[in-house]
């Protein structure tokens, strides 16, 4: 009997390890864990308006932008997600709205190049509608260099300027 008993906490010992290992992996790989989740946006405005001071080698909207709401997240497999409310420009002659018909989105992350070698690599996404209200949704996958440290989701133009950014 006391043989059972011992046979019988080893098998529940080892059915937990092994359950817990199972839940570990995906973590321990990068697998189904996200990158980066952010709640706020932050737009174009001031010095980084236009091409006097591009980030990661995007250059600012040519007119400062102003958000209701930004929030989304990156995944560690590349899946990209995100919502963008009241994304319209803060000045000129249609101040309060949003000119544009389509929307994308860039991540940029800082990654390792040749030789070992500090490198900034901006992967881009397609075009994605937007309202003239300025809102707008994606939900893609884009193909992260590995690794990417420091991950900086922008909302730009078709052609790439940015008009909001993770941060605030």
């Amino acid at each position: 009997m006391k043989t059972l008993k011992l046979q019988l906490v080893a098998v529940v010992l080892a059915i937990g390890l092994a359950v817990g290992v199972a839940a570990q992996a995906p973590i321990a790989s990068g697998q189904g864990t996200n990158v980066l989740e952010f709640s706020t946006m932050a737009p174009v405005t001031g010095p980084f308006v236009g091409t006097a001071n591009p980030i990661r080698g995007i250059n600012g909207g040519g007119l400062p932008w102003r958000i209701a709401e930004g929030n989304g997240e990156l995944g560690a497999d590349g899946r990209l997600v995100v919502h963008v409310q009241g994304l319209v420009l803060a000045a000129g002659l249609t101040a309060g709205t949003n000119p544009l018909p389509d929307f994308k989105a860039i991540v940029s992350c800082l990654s390792i190049g040749d030789a070992n070698t500090a490198t900034i690599v901006n992967v881009s996404t397609g075009t994605f509608p937007a309202t003239t209200t300025g809102n707008g949704e994606i939900e893609t996958q884009v193909s992260l260099p590995h690794p990417c440290i420091a991950p900086i989701v922008f909302v730009t133009s078709s052609g790439g300027s940015w008009f909001a950014s993770t941060g605030r």
